[in-house]
């Protein structure tokens, strides 16, 4: 199922794999890849790839979806030797490259684009056994874009944070899987302040530690007043 608002139609591939057309044919990609959720992919489409986190970061589906004329902008501290996967490193990656911190605000491929902080807070519910986040802060970040006039917010792997309902949304794509990131319940206490026009949820079922029940969110982010729609990759 595709989703389609505002001229932009939406795919959800399963993890945090997001991929959004606009009624110019201008292609994006969130976190492409991972757990093979690309390997049926057909066609080298995109024209800007954005990639959060090293977790996340999977060249050989960004490799797939690309061309020479790709824009790629991946957050500073994605790097290959901080996986154990073989992985290609960054600098080698088709297209142009462009290396972003959690504050960037520029245009890449023609996009109006702005980085987020995305982070687990140290006091926060999502650390791993010995209390370390599962994402430290300074090491990922988020993506708000304008894409044909259609402000867009993918926040990437993080809690709610201070700034979120600040934000200026039409189009809103959080994580509510938990233990990762935010979890279905902190992720619609985040729409009722932001109150984009649509939400669709990503980031979760892909396999068990996110699991989540996505038609409970819907009903919970409907009673606030605000649209959603739940794919299925």
């Amino acid at each position: 199922m595709t989703v389609e608002h505002e001229g932009l139609t939406v795919d959800w591939f399963g993890l945090a794999s997001v991929r959004i057309e606009s009624a110019d044919g201008t292609v994006v990609f969130f976190d492409p890849g991972r757990y093979g959720l690309l390997d049926d992919y057909e066609g080298s489409d995109a024209d800007l790839v954005c990639v959060s986190h090293t977790h996340h970061y999977d060249p050989d589906a960004i490799e797939r979806i690309s061309t020479d004329e790709t824009t790629v902008v991946v957050h500073e501290a994605v790097h290959h030797s901080e996986t154990d996967r073989d992985v290609t490193q960054v600098r080698d990656l088709p297209g142009e490259v462009h290396r972003v911190d959690d504050e960037t605000d520029t245009v890449a491929a023609g996009v109006i684009l702005r980085t987020l902080p995305a982070y687990n807070r140290p006091d926060g519910p999502h650390v791993d056994d010995s209390g370390e986040p599962y994402h430290p802060e300074g090491r990922g970040c988020g993506f708000l874009l304008n894409v044909d006039g259609v402000e867009v917010c993918w926040p990437g792997d993080t809690d709610v944070l201070d700034g979120h309902a600040e934000l200026d949304v039409s189009l809103f794509l959080p994580p509510i899987g938990g233990t990762f990131t935010m979890d279905r319940h902190e992720a619609a206490e985040l729409v009722g302040d932001l109150e984009p026009d649509l939400v669709v949820p990503v980031h979760y079922d892909t396999f068990e530690e996110i699991e989540a029940d996505a038609g409970a969110f819907a009903d919970d982010v409907e009673r606030r007043g605000v649209s959603v729609t739940l794919e299925d990759p």
